[in-house]
C-alpha cells in the first residue's frame, strides 16, 4: 500500500512539475493580454480605439480563449514617474501573454522591460522601436531578444485626404460656415515629435495638391491631454481666419472641435469616428482620419495566437494594409459636396496604387523637415 502511495505522489508532483513549466500554468489557459495606457480611456480618440479593438477581439473569440486587462497610467507630467514601475509589475506578474503599450513617450521604458524580461512577449504601436539602437545594449555577438512586435501606421497618407479636404472646403462657397475668401486651414498637434509631424507633413501636401496658395495655421498643445488649452489654441486659429481645422492631439484635441462649434467652423476628427462619439458636435465634424488602432492589435493577437507573429521587426500600416482610412458614411456624404468626395477617392486610389508618394518626417533631418513646412506659411 505504501508503494504504490508513493507512486501516486511520484507522479503528482512530475505532473505539477511539468504544469509549472509551461508559461501557461501562470496565465490560464486562455490568451491574456495587457493594454498599459499612458493616459487615459475617454479621449474618443487613440486610446479608446486600441480598447475597443481588444474588446471586439475578446467578444469574438469569447473571453475563455482571450480576456485582457486595461492599466490606465494616466498622462500628466505627475504620472510619469509610475509608468516604468507599472511596466515591470505587468512582466514579473508573468500573467500575461503579450503586453501591449504605444507612442514615443513609453519607447525608452518598453526598451528596458524588453532587455530586462527577454521571454515577455511586446506589441508596440504608434511610434518606431529603434531596434539597432537596442541591440547595442548587449554584448558584441550576444543575440537580441525578438520579443517586440512594432506595428505603425501611414498617418500621413490618411492626413492627404484629410488637408485635401480641408482645402477643397475652405473655397467653397456652399458650405455654410465657409469664408470662401480665406485660402487658410488649420492644424493642432499634442506635441511635435516624428509621429505629429508625419501627420502634418501629409496633411501639407494633400492641401497643396489640390491648391497651391492654400496655407495652414500650425500649433501644438505640448500635451495630449489639456483640452482646454487645445481649445484656446483652436479659437485662435480660428479668430485669425480659418474655418476648417484638423485635430491631432488625442485628449487635448476635442478642444479644437469644442472650439469649432463655439466658432461656427469645422475640425476633423482623428484616430476614432468623432463624429459618431460627439453627436452634438457632429455638425461641425466633416469626417475623421482612423488610425485603425483597434484593428492592428486585433490581427497581431490573431497571428501570434496561431504562431505567425514575428517579433523583432516593424511593420507599416496605410490604405492598403486597412491601417489608415478616412470614414466615409452617410454622415460624411450630407457633410461633404460630391464633388470632394469624388476628389478624395480619386486621390485614395491614386495613394494606394502608388501613383501618388505622400511626404513622410520618418528618415528626413530636421531641417528636411522645417522646409516642407515652410512650403504652407
Amino acid at each position: 500500500m505504501k508503494r504504490i502511495l508513493s507512486i501516486v505522489l511520484i507522479a503528482a508532483m512530475l505532473l505539477s512539475i511539468t504544469a509549472c513549466s509551461d508559461g501557461k500554468s501562470e496565465k490560464g489557459d486562455g490568451y491574456k493580454a495587457a493594454l498599459l495606457l499612458n493616459g487615459n480611456l475617454g479621449d474618443k480618440s487613440f486610446f479608446d480605439s486600441s480598447n475597443a479593438g481588444l474588446t471586439k477581439l475578446r467578444d469574438e473569440l469569447g473571453k475563455d480563449k482571450f480576456d485582457f486587462k486595461v492599466e490606465e497610467m494616466g498622462a500628466t507630467p505627475a504620472d510619469e514617474s509610475k509608468w516604468a514601475p507599472t511596466v515591470e509589475d505587468y512582466c514579473e506578474s508573468k500573467e500575461y501573454d503579450v503586453i501591449i503599450m504605444g507612442t514615443w513617450q513609453m519607447a525608452g521604458i518598453l526598451a528596458d522591460a524588453a532587455q530586462k524580461y527577454p521571454e515577455q512577449k511586446f506589441i508596440f504601436f504608434d511610434e518606431m522601436f529603434d531596434f539597432e539602437a537596442f541591440k547595442g545594449r548587449f554584448a558584441e555577438g550576444e543575440e537580441v531578444p525578438k520579443n517586440i512586435y512594432n506595428v505603425l501606421y501611414k498617418q500621413n497618407e490618411v492626413s492627404f485626404l484629410v488637408g485635401a479636404a480641408a482645402a477643397l472646403m475652405t473655397t467653397d462657397s456652399s458650405l455654410p460656415m465657409i469664408d470662401p475668401d480665406n485660402k487658410l486651414i488649420g492644424f493642432l498637434g499634442g506635441m511635435e515629435n516624428a509621429v505629429i509631424l508625419d501627420f502634418l507633413l501629409g496633411y501639407i501636401q494633400g492641401a497643396q495638391y489640390v491648391d497651391p496658395e492654400v496655407k495652414v495655421a500650425i500649433a501644438y498643445v505640448t500635451n495630449f491631454y489639456d483640452s482646454a488649452a487645445g481649445k484656446d489654441l483652436a479659437l485662435m486659429q480660428y479668430n485669425n481666419g480659418v474655418d476648417v481645422g484638423y485635430n491631432v492631439a488625442g485628449g487635448a484635441g476635442l478642444g479644437q472641435i469644442e472650439a469649432a462649434v463655439d466658432a461656427n467652423r469645422y475640425a476633423f476628427g482623428v484616430d476614432s469616428d468623432q463624429a459618431a462619439l460627439l453627436p452634438d458636435m457632429a455638425e461641425h465634424i466633416p469626417t475623421s482620419a482612423l488610425k485603425n488602432v483597434g484593428n492592428s492589435l486585433i490581427r497581431a493577437i490573431k497571428n501570434d495566437i496561431d504562431g505567425k507573429l514575428t517579433y523583432g521587426v516593424a511593420e507599416s500600416m496605410g490604405f492598403a494594409e486597412g491601417g489608415v482610412e478616412i470614414v466615409k458614411d452617410e454622415h460624411y456624404e450630407s457633410m461633404l459636396p460630391e464633388s470632394i468626395r469624388t476628389t478624395i477617392d480619386q486621390l485614395e486610389a491614386d495613394i494606394t496604387s502608388g501613383k501618388i508618394i505622400v511626404d513622410t518626417s520618418f528618415g528626413k533631418t530636421d531641417d528636411e523637415i522645417k522646409a516642407l513646412i515652410k512650403k504652407s506659411e
